[in-house]
């Protein structure tokens, strides 16, 4: 195979369980790029959550990208040059918070540097496994954000949004997404990025749409490109790549559609996969 480009997931790909990224992981990501292979992170992440990332992997000497907000925008990441930017528009934004607040849910959303909620306080999720955690916390942390309190969201809400997320325990979002996404299915795209994350973007948008969009224009063509992912947000750039790849940790839909399985996060399955071909 080709490769010209590798397209990587964060969260249960990337990163180990403790959110790190391995040595060997690392290594060979970094050999790739010395190999003339553009690395791209590919997330649901907002940017902020990413550049960290992208620097330990130094992407900012290699002309690499991140694609944040699920797709809704793309960043060289050396140049810091926007290159696809697609968001909800305000009317858009402030309807879905309004519709939020008939659910049991914790919505939030980005500035530049602070995430905004309704209640810092109303914060305890379950998890899959049973214990709960503060997911407001665990959001800004892992995304670099600092927290703001604002009482109605709906109302505060005065510019547009390229993705509102929206926590809550796994079996109840089960239970409502599809009530949640109804009144805007015809121009909002809505997926899970984990069993307690459900997510909405413009219409149309997710990460294979906008790499799609900036990867042809320079040359690389899907059968170019390797793609490593776990989650149902990850589904795009699984079905878009020449070899999408399914981390052993990955849930089962996309099991079902991976090219190949290689070993979970915590095993160096991004490293293991590679090493065949670098």
């Amino acid at each position: 195979m080709d490769i010209k480009a590798i397209v990587l997931d964060i969260d249960g790909t990337l990163v180990t369980s403790e959110k790190v990224i391995s040595e060997k992981t690392r290594n060979i990501l970094i050999k790739a790029q010395e190999k003339g292979i553009k690395v791209i992170l590919a997330s649901g992440r907002p940017t902020r959550g990413m550049w960290h990332l992208a620097e330990e992997l130094e992407l900012d000497k290699h002309n690499g990208y991140l694609v944040s907000f699920n797709g809704a925008r793309v960043t060289d990441c050396e140049t810091k040059e926007v290159l696809f930017n697609q968001a909800l528009d305000t009317a858009l934004s402030k309807n879905i918070l309004e519709h939020l607040k008939k659910f049991d849910v914790i919505p939030m959303v980005y500035g530049d540097t602070h995430m905004y909620v309704k209640d810092v306080y109303h914060n305890e999720i379950e998890t899959v496994d049973g214990p709960t955690m503060n997911i407001v916390e665990y959001e800004a942390r892992m995304c670099r954000y600092l927290i703001c309190e604002q009482p109605d969201l709906a109302a505060f809400v005065d510019e547009p949004q390229n993705k509102i997320l929206i926590a809550g325990n796994p079996e109840y979002l089960k239970s409502v997404f599809e009530d949640i996404h109804a009144p805007f299915e015809s121009r909002t795209t809505g997926v899970f990025s984990a069993p307690f994350y459900y997510e909405l973007t413009d219409q149309g948008i997710d990460k294979a749409f906008s790499l799609n969009k900036v990867l042809t224009a320079h040359g690389i063509l899907p059968e170019n490109v390797v793609s490593f992912g776990d989650g149902q947000n990850d589904r795009s750039i699984i079905e878009y790549a020449g070899m999408g790849v399914a981390m052993g940790n990955a849930m089962q839909e996309i099991l079902d559609i991976a090219d190949e399985v290689t070993l979970s996060n915590d095993h160096d399955g991004i490293a293991v996969f590679l090493e065949r071909y670098i």
